[in-house]
């Protein structure tokens, strides 16, 4: 794979991103390219050959933001379907944050947590339990069990 220099508006912001930043971050992301836009290309952003983002989505915004014309890139071009959704998720699991919507409705939740991602138990607690355990339950990340 080879890192291609392309005009920023051939870019397809993925719609299945499960990832958000916020505001105070992104300000932060966006001054950071402006002043070292160098970066990029030791990070291009990776697309399909449809040109859609499967990793980067919140730099292509940020380079947007920044008023950049051309932006690095590197096609993922032999990746099937499941292993751009699971390059998705590997790629955002160490930064910004988890939209968890997005996640629950658009994604399997065995695999999420088989690529490495901490799933919250939003379950409603039954009326049973006492409140201090219904306050400390936390679901395992490899096996999906109440810890």
């Amino acid at each position: 794979m080879k890192i291609q220099e392309v005009k920023i508006s051939e870019l397809k912001a993925n719609p299945n991103n499960p990832r958000i930043i916020k505001d105070e971050k992104f300000r932060k992301l966006v001054e950071s390219i402006k002043s070292f836009p160098e970066m990029l290309k030791l990070r291009p952003i990776v697309v399909n050959d449809d040109m859609i983002v499967l990793g980067g989505n919140q730099r292509l915004r940020a380079c947007k933001e920044a008023g950049l014309k051309m932006v690095p890139i590197i096609r993922a071009e032999d990746l099937t379907e499941d292993q751009q959704r699971e390059f998705i998720i590997k790629d955002n699991a160490s930064s910004g944050e988890w939209n968890y919507d997005d996640l629950a409705n658009d994604w399997d939740e065995v695999a999420l947590m088989s690529w490495g991602v901490d799933i919250p138990n939003f379950a409603e607690p039954s009326e049973d339990e006492p409140e201090e355990k219904k306050k400390a339950e936390k679901l395992c990340p490899h096996c999906g069990e109440v810890i």
